[in-house]
C-alpha cells in the first residue's frame, strides 16, 4: 500500500464535516464545499498532503457543464475524484454568473463527498424536493436531435462526457450502447 493510500484512509476515517449551513425553506442544516475544506485542511497538513480543485466548463449535446476535480497528492503520488453538475443559464433568479458559480460549487462538493468518503445519502439537501411534488427527478426525453449530437460527439472522442450526459436522459440499454458503441 502506497504512502499516499496510507495518509489518505487516515484523512477519509478521521474527518468529521459538519454541516454549517441552515436550509431557512427547507428546515434543514447542510453541509456545504466550504465547510468540508474547512474542516479537511488540518487533516491534509497533518498527513502531509496537497490538495488543488479546479473547474472546467464543458458541453456535451448543448447541454453546459462544469466538471470539477479534486486532486490529492503526498507529491509522488496523486488521487483524482471529478464530479459534474448541469448548468440551467435560464434559471429563475439567477443571472449567468450565479448558475455557474452555483454549478461549480455543486460539482465542488460532490468531488470532494467521492475523494473523502462522504456520504450524503441522509442529508436533507440530497433528498429535497425544494417543494416540488415529484421527489425524484424525471428524466429528460431523448430527441432525435439531441442523439444526433451525441452520436456526432461521440465520434469526437468525447464518449466519457456523453456517457456522463446520458443519465440524464431516459433511455434503454440499446439506445445507450447504440449511441455509445
Amino acid at each position: 500500500m502506497s504512502n499516499l493510500t496510507k495518509s489518505l484512509i487516515k484523512v477519509q476515517s478521521e474527518l468529521k464535516a459538519p454541516k454549517g449551513q441552515r436550509n431557512k425553506f427547507g428546515n434543514y442544516n447542510y453541509r456545504s464545499a466550504e465547510d468540508i475544506l474547512e474542516a479537511v485542511k488540518p487533516l491534509l497538513a497533518k498527513n502531509n498532503l496537497a490538495m488543488q480543485v479546479s473547474d472546467t466548463v464543458n458541453e456535451v449535446a448543448g447541454i453546459p457543464y462544469i466538471e470539477s476535480m479534486v486532486i490529492v497528492s503526498d507529491g509522488t503520488d496523486q488521487v483524482v475524484v471529478t464530479a459534474q453538475a448541469g448548468v440551467d443559464p435560464s434559471r429563475k433568479g439567477m443571472d449567468i454568473a450565479q448558475c455557474f458559480g452555483a454549478s461549480s460549487s455543486y460539482a465542488r462538493k460532490y468531488a470532494l463527498n467521492g475523494m473523502f468518503l462522504i456520504d450524503d445519502t441522509k442529508d436533507p439537501d440530497a433528498t429535497n424536493t425544494h417543494g416540488k411534488t415529484n421527489a425524484t427527478p424525471s428524466k429528460l426525453k431523448l430527441t432525435s436531435d439531441v442523439k444526433a449530437k451525441m452520436l456526432e460527439a461521440v465520434k469526437n472522442g468525447q464518449a466519457d462526457k456523453v456517457a456522463a450526459a446520458l443519465n440524464k436522459y431516459d433511455v434503454t440499454a440499446a439506445v445507450r450502447k447504440q449511441i455509445l458503441g
